[in-house]
């Protein structure tokens, strides 16, 4: 899984710049507050392993008006840095490292 270029952000967390990307608008799911809001990571300069962050909230843009904190760059910054202590490799290949709010891991086949 590639992340699409066009609305990433760049941002450099511990001397390495990765690409994060948050959808602008909600997925159906999103929309109705029926799932949470993710995010997704990269390394900027050799893509390899994509991280899926779980933030555990609505997204800021649901349809309902359920309240949402927005995703800030220190959030995604702490996700960055808990994911590599739990073993995610941004510049391996292969699937997606996935990360919930809670700190749980789940690669997927």
């Amino acid at each position: 899984m590639a992340l699409v270029r066009k609305g990433a952000r760049r941002i450099v967390v511990d001397g390495t710049a990765y690409r994060w990307r948050l959808r602008g608008r909600p997925t159906y799911s999103q929309g109705l507050t029926w799932s949470p809001c993710t995010f997704a990571v990269e390394h900027e300069d050799s893509p390899g392993t994509t991280l899926v962050v779980t933030t555990g909230q609505p997204h800021p843009s649901n349809w309902i008006g359920g309240e949402a904190v927005p995703v800030l760059p220190s959030g995604v910054a702490a996700a960055i840095r808990r994911a590599l202590r739990q073993g995610w490799t941004p510049t391996a290949p292969g699937s997606a490292f996935r990360l919930d709010s809670a700190g749980a891991v789940d690669r997927e086949s």
